[in-house]
């Protein structure tokens, strides 16, 4: 007798987070799309062992892992930082950038209405820098950053550090 196997059923589509802008969001960093674990807290940069939160606390001085996220996002928004994705939804098995598939972009015209002073995108990665080109045309300064995945082991928290500092020190977001 021979065995049926149930048709394979696709991986669903995954939806992203919302953007945290305000009308005096200067740099947006764009991530490729939440991992797993920020999925699952829907939270940005959720895996506690992603150095986003940590690269951020030490460029501002201020300890941002400790705070509730609600108020770590006040925090950005005070500051003229805001956070968004390259995809708005794809389908991805765990949380590798190289796994993504059926991406779908995000409204990057939205961000000019939703932040009129938003002069710079930040790219945090490889994948999120290959929609540079996007931005760019929108009239937006890009930059590329080293990304804060605890994938990217290549780049020490302190290389990563100078290369973040750097690009908010550029961008005027700094300690306030």
């Amino acid at each position: 007798m021979k065995a049926t196997l149930p048709p394979c059923s696709p991986t669903p589509l995954l939806q992203g987070l919302p953007p945290v802008v305000s009308r005096q969001t200067r740099l947006v960093v764009l991530g490729s799309f939440p991992g797993v674990a920020s999925l699952r807290a829907q939270q940005y940069y959720g895996h506690p062992r992603n150095h986003f939160w940590p690269i951020l606390s030490a460029v501002w001085g201020i300890d941002l892992v400790a705070m509730p996220y609600a108020q770590r996002l006040a925090e950005l928004r005070r500051r003229g930082l805001g956070l968004w994705d390259v995809y708005r939804a794809c389908r991805r098995e765990g949380s590798l950038d190289q796994a993504i598939e059926d991406a779908e972009y995000n409204d990057f015209a939205e961000l000019k209405r939703r932040a009129p002073l938003l002069r710079t995108v930040a790219h945090n990665g490889g994948e999120s820098a290959r929609a540079m080109r996007h931005l760019a045309a929108l009239g937006f300064e890009v930059a590329r950053l080293p990304s804060t995945s605890p994938a990217n082991a290549s780049w020490s928290f302190e290389r990563k550090l100078a290369a973040w500092r750097d690009l908010f020190r550029a961008c005027d977001i700094v300690a306030r």
